[in-house]
């Protein structure tokens, strides 16, 4: 486990951004996309190049982000990048990896810091792409991965996955008189899982784009500057998927985090930091942030009060809120 000065070290070289002024003012992801009007997603594909600079390399998984950037003969994207499968963003940034040290072993390109940066949503790097993530954190090689989540599989028509909350409405769980809550599983915690179980993953954090100002875009440059393998998981208000107008998206982020239903921090060497710890501030009700997305406008006040009970218990009574889903230690009888 790393000390906080340790850390604070490592990072040093990492040159955080104090304030929006210290932004590079150069597009790395520019005009010529196709994303949605609001879409979260494109901002943080924007501000993670942004954060990394030009040398930098990506690998983007099928997903809404993958169509959005491939209109006929033209990109968003300035540096090298490159389309894989649904289920390989993990395989992908390995091979780029590995492909650049044994170009810089011989001496075909210069030996320098290459950023390698896989993005998958989160069917591919949640569900279907979880397998290849988790074996891309088990390696050696300095690559990060960023699943960006809209809590759905946008590209195909917003149908349900793993990290889908609890009874919201998608083409796969459709809200009717027979059956008010479709979907009834609670969303997979992949951040976590992947931080507890990867010894050798050195960062892993959790971010939404918008809000806290300048939180996401630092955690990049930290994953970047530790090294290794690291990963970043964050949260994406979808207009389309979430039914809301978009002018809003910037908002339902923040009301996420302040309700604490998704809760901010960074793992550095097993060491946990909130970068929001809804422990110490008045949260926000639950319902305040649900009420203004339309995939759950047939809650009734039981799904609420079941909503927060949840948020509740993870800060309340989580022996790691947010992170892990245990209560303390058993102590069984002798």
């Amino acid at each position: 486990m790393v000390s906080t000065q340790q850390a604070k070290k490592e990072f040093e070289s990492a040159k955080l951004y104090t304030s929006v002024h210290n932004i590079d003012l150069e597009e790395f992801y520019s005009s010529g996309h196709r994303t949605c009007q609001g879409c979260e997603s494109a901002l943080v594909m924007r501000d993670f190049v942004k954060a990394s600079g030009p040398r930098t390399v990506v690998t983007g998984a099928t997903g809404c982000m993958y169509v959005a950037n491939t209109s006929y003969m033209t990109t968003p994207w300035v540096v090298p990048w490159m389309h894989t499968q649904l289920g390989a963003g993990g395989a992908s940034a390995i091979g780029m990896a590995a492909g650049l040290r044994a170009l810089m072993r011989k001496g075909k390109i210069k030996d320098e810091k290459i950023n390698v940066i896989n993005f998958s949503g989160d069917l591919g790097g949640g569900d279907m792409g979880l397998g290849g993530i988790s074996g891309a954190l088990q390696t050696d090689y300095d690559l990060l991965v960023i699943i960006y989540d809209n809590e759905s599989a946008a590209n195909t028509d917003i149908q349900a996955t793993n990290l889908t909350p609890y009874g919201a409405q998608t083409t796969f769980s459709p809200t009717g008189p027979a059956r008010r809550i479709m979907h009834t599983k609670w969303k997979k915690n992949v951040a976590a899982m992947l931080a507890v179980g990867h010894p050798n993953c050195k960062y892993v954090a959790t971010a939404c784009a918008t809000w806290p100002p300048m939180d996401y875009m630092n955690k990049v440059k930290k994953a970047l500057s530790i090294g290794g393998p690291t990963l970043i998981h964050t949260l994406d208000p979808c207009p389309k998927g979430w039914d809301y107008h978009p002018r809003y998206s910037g908002e339902l982020g923040q009301l996420a985090i302040k309700s604490g239903l998704f809760p901010l921090y960074e793992i550095i060497k097993g060491e946990v930091r909130y970068t929001y710890d809804a422990r110490k501030q008045k949260r926000v009700p639950v319902r305040e942030y649900l009420e203004k997305q339309g995939r759950f406008t047939h809650f009734i006040d039981e799904d609420y009060e079941l909503f927060q009970s949840k948020v509740d218990e993870m800060w309340n009574d989580w022996e790691i809120p947010g992170v892990a889903p245990l209560r303390g230690i058993l102590k069984l009888s002798q």
